[in-house]
């Protein structure tokens, strides 16, 4: 949640994801305050900040009543700071709050405008208060201000976030949790090829154990007995993969943590946790050692003892169908995988309609940059080391605004998409080199261009534009002239529309 910001003290400069927020958003949160209180944060030139924060830019030093200096025009008093919020939350690389209503806040500024949707709103319900209710009273809130015919509010529990991302319908249908299952299936399929395997060589045995069995059963050892005997067998090897396994793990956590960019830990302390290892444990044990421990135990004492013992024509049957499971199953994972490995070669390999050849992007946090821009474009050409260079409100690889209230000729009656849209300089498409498949890039040689459009080939799809080139588009009042094409650009996940 929120923004890189250019956080300052003295000479000392960091950079650092900060929001901005409203006064009852730390108390929403309930921010574990160790020095000073969130109290005052309704004060427009008041900050609070992480203890992380509080260390880069005061040290071991009472930060309280300091004051900071944000993107190098905003002077901020510090009201107080809170403990580091845990990595497995969504606001965990948020380091700061600065208030909502601050002067220097753009977004502050937009409060009554119903079709900007760039900012977050979070809602603290009262207790025993059911979501569906609220939501239903809140679903056409914003229809009078502002049309919207494919959405509607709602509200959406913060234990969701993360595993129910994704929206259909105004629905949660999915999202994470779908990985979530996905995992959990293949865990329980390569569980099954090792359950299969434990009986495959349990039963190969049989020969070796038969005299085993008979001598038992001649001494009085009652079936039940020797059921229990292999079933304790299989829980004990089960038991023995758990301890090898936590130990694998803990050899393996740290170097998994450091390659993914997790802080993933043990929960030894978890009640739950041992409970549901051990049970998961037992229950594979018992699984995997049923099947050995029926077929055993139902040798008789008199034909094994004599040596007159035989397995039967359809003894074998069991093991046949296991290894045709087995098999299947390998299969199955198998193919999965080339289908996985594939997609990640593709998406890697896909054409992404720009060139990424020397590409950078950075963000211009401060005046000194974005207040000098065409200055030190021209510096930056100058130096031989530059080819070109351009400014847009978002990356290459992301889309920040999505807007809608877009009007041209022919357009359905009751038809409002939302289109992501990127404001660009000039020199933007020379710069990324995006492919013009119809008209003209952007040029400085047409002063009208400042009002120009060049649209992609998805949005010419969904607006249903003949020949879009020179065609008019309405827009907040004013009107905007196509001046070009462009073939798409993969401007978010590479897996999209694969």
């Amino acid at each position: 949640m929120g923004w890189a910001h250019i956080l300052s003290v003295g000479d000392k400069k960091i950079s650092q994801i900060g929001a901005w927020a409203e006064g009852d958003l730390p108390a929403m949160l309930a921010l574990n305050m160790v020095r000073g209180s969130y109290t005052e944060f309704r004060d427009p030139s008041s900050i609070v900040i992480s203890q992380s924060i509080a260390k880069a830019l005061f040290g071991n030093a009472d930060p309280v009543n300091k004051t900071i200096k944000a993107d190098n025009k905003t002077s901020l008093k510090v009201i107080g700071v809170y403990e580091d919020l845990p990595r497995n939350t969504s606001f965990y690389e948020t380091k700061f709050l600065m208030p909502f209503f601050n002067k220097n806040n753009w977004w502050g500024t937009q409060t009554g405008a119903w079709d900007n949707h760039g900012c977050s709103l979070f809602v603290q319900l009262a207790d025993n208060v059911d979501f569906d209710k609220v939501s239903a009273k809140i679903r056409n809130i914003t229809k009078p201000h502002f049309k919207m015919n494919d959405e509607s509010i709602q509200v959406h529990p913060m234990s969701k976030w993360h595993l129910y991302s994704d929206f259909k319908n105004s629905k949660p249908v999915g999202g994470l949790i779908e990985m979530v299952w996905l995992f959990g299936i293949i865990g329980v399929f390569v569980l099954l090829l090792a359950c299969i395997n434990f009986m495959n060589l349990s039963t190969a045995r049989s020969e070796k154990r038969a005299k085993e069995v008979g001598i038992r059963k001649s001494i009085g050892s009652m079936r039940s007995q020797l059921i229990n005997q292999f079933l304790s067998e299989s829980v004990i090897f089960a038991c023995l993969a758990l301890v090898v396994t936590v130990g694998i793990v803990l050899i393996a956590l740290p170097s998994f943590n450091h390659i993914a960019d997790k802080q993933i830990g043990m929960p030894f302390g978890n009640v739950w946790f041992w409970l549901l290892a051990l049970g998961f444990t037992l229950f594979t044990g018992v699984i995997a050692g049923s099947y050995p421990a029926f077929y055993l135990s139902s040798f008789e004492p008199v034909k094994v003892l004599k040596g007159t013992f035989k397995v039967g024509r359809f003894a074998s049957l069991p093991r046949k169908v296991l290894v045709v499971v087995q098999f299947t199953v390998s299969i199955a994972l198998i193919i999965g995988t080339i289908i996985v490995f594939r997609q990640i070669q593709y998406a890697k390999d896909r054409p992404v309609g720009y060139s990424r050849a020397g590409l950078l992007s950075f963000e211009m946090k401060t005046p000194e940059i974005y207040g000098h821009y065409e200055t030190m474009r021209n510096d930056l050409i100058q130096t031989g080391a530059v080819e070109d260079m351009a400014e847009s409100n978002s990356t290459t690889t992301e889309i920040w605004a999505n807007n809608g209230g877009f009007d041209w000729e022919g357009k359905p009656a009751g038809f409002d998409p939302t289109f992501g849209t990127v404001a660009t300089t000039y020199d933007f498409g020379h710069t990324v080199g995006w492919k013009i498949i119809q008209g003209r890039d952007f040029s400085r040689n047409f002063p009208t261009d400042t009002g120009a459009f060049i649209l992609n080939e998805s949005a010419v799809k969904m607006s249903g534009i003949k020949n879009p080139v020179g065609k008019v588009i309405r827009w907040n009042k004013q009107n905007h002239v196509v001046t070009g094409v462009v073939k798409d650009m993969v401007m978010e996940s590479p897996y999209k529309n694969l």
